[in-house]
């Protein structure tokens, strides 16, 4: 086994007085840096994902603004892999897979941003590839959304998210479950 760490858009932008505030998106953010620190220490691969939308009238991550910035709760340091990506999913249009296949990657663990949408994405994209996959369940946040009249929380979009994500696709653990286990 050998792992990689994927920490997928964890952006200002999500976090209070930005375009897309996201529920827990402060505490998803401190799990995801003990996660990284883990990595970090291990000596295992780290690859930071940064979402930056091509037009200036995207409703967030607009390129050069500082919502499209990396939180400083999860910044990479210098010489850290970091990869832009245009679209939800981190493997389409990205080097991502190729770095994993060269790095001799078997395991992908993924925390970020938003649980409903990017690390969905990319956790279904890693199974498809082939990858064992695992998400850190207390290092994601998810939005509160609209189904016609009807507002689910965050919480529940989340949680939603994460049990179809833990019936077939990924194993979901806690970060701690996570790091009590080295590549």
């Amino acid at each position: 086994m050998k792992r990689a760490l994927l920490v997928i858009d964890i952006q200002k932008d999500y976090f209070p007085g930005g375009k897309m505030q996201l529920v827990g998106a402060e505490e998803a953010s401190l799990r995801a840096r003990e996660l990284i620190e883990g990595f970090r220490k291990s000596g295992e691969e780290l690859i930071h994902i940064q979402h930056l939308f091509q037009s200036p009238n995207a409703p967030f991550f607009v390129p050069g603004t500082e919502g499209a910035e990396i939180h400083p709760n999860v910044k990479p340091l210098p010489g850290e892999r970091l990869i832009v990506k245009h679209y939800a999913n981190s493997f389409k249009e990205t080097p991502l897979q190729s770095v994993l296949r060269e790095r001799g990657i078997t395991d992908v663990v993924i925390c970020g941003m938003m649980t409903s949408m990017c690390v969905d994405a990319a956790t279904r994209a890693s199974a498809d590839l082939g990858f064992n996959t695992y998400v850190a369940a207390d290092a994601c946040a998810a939005p509160d959304l609209r189904s016609g009249q009807e507002l689910i929380p965050g919480r529940t979009v989340h949680n939603a998210f994460l049990a179809a994500l833990g019936s077939l696709v990924a194993r979901v653990e806690t970060t701690s479950e996570i790091l009590s286990r080295r590549g």
